[in-house]
């Protein structure tokens, strides 16, 4: 009967986690660039010194999800979204570098380029300060070129390039902060490749109505784990008191 029982309780455990990943992914479907995260969970053995004795529900590792969100034009001259396959170099609040693909930018009052997120953008020299300037212009490979205050329209230089890199998202992996950064602590290598849009922002990769399903359907299965847990319990109560009459 304990079989029973430790089955139904490492299913609810986990249908609990696999919720509250759910609810994290909802909680960011407006959230530009995110990418939805994956729960698993496998069935495994208990392993014993001769036999495997039980079997129980374990928790794998959480995948993300890194297919491509909906476009959004919005004509703003930083705001800008990752063509293809790629990401945007930041400086996370530990100091380490951290990848995004969430290209919402504007210059603070020290003229640091940062995301919306208030992460500072990196460029080929670190953190990327922007000198006031009338006009700002982001090209397709990520070249910041301004227009200072006081000069006409022919006066367009460039002043740095905005760090992108395209590792394998299969050596990413995400941190708490929302960054992606390298599973073996190392830093991506700029890719040359990599093209952004001007005056456009990547959504969410979070389909709504696929994650409510999933809330309605964890919620159920959730559930019937706890009714097995209680029938279970009723089991044992029925075995304890036929063996009492015995």
């Amino acid at each position: 009967m304990d079989r029973f029982l430790y089955i139904a309780m490492s299913g609810a455990k986990e249908t609990m986690h696999a919720q509250a990943v759910n609810n994290h992914n909802l909680a960011n479907a407006n959230t530009d660039g995110f990418r939805q995260a994956l729960a698993n969970a496998n069935t495994v053995p208990v392993r014993g010194p001769v036999f495997d004795s039980r079997d129980y529900a374990q928790l794998g590792t959480d995948g993300t999800d890194f297919s491509k969100g909906q476009m959004q034009s919005t004509g703003r001259e930083l705001d800008i979204a990752i063509e293809d396959e790629g990401f945007i170099a930041v400086q996370g609040p530990d100091g380490e570098e951290g990848y995004t693909r969430a290209g919402s930018l504007h210059v603070d009052a020290f003229g640091l380029l940062r995301t919306a997120q208030g992460h500072q953008v990196l460029g080929d020299g670190g953190p990327i300060a922007i000198p006031p300037a009338e006009k700002i212009e982001i090209g397709t490979d990520g070249t910041i070129s301004v227009r200072p205050q006081g000069v006409g329209p022919e006066a367009l230089a460039a002043i740095e390039r905005i760090r992108l890199v395209n590792p394998d998202v299969n050596e990413l992996e995400r941190g708490d902060d929302g960054l992606f950064r390298m599973a073996d602590g190392g830093e991506a290598p700029v890719d040359a490749e990599v093209r952004v849009v001007s005056g456009m922002l990547e959504g969410s990769n979070v389909n709504t109505v696929e994650a409510l399903t999933r809330m309605i359907e964890l919620s159920r299965h959730f559930e019937m784990q706890v009714k097995m847990m209680d029938s279970a319990n009723t089991l044992e109560q029925s075995s304890n008191r036929l063996l009492g009459l015995g």
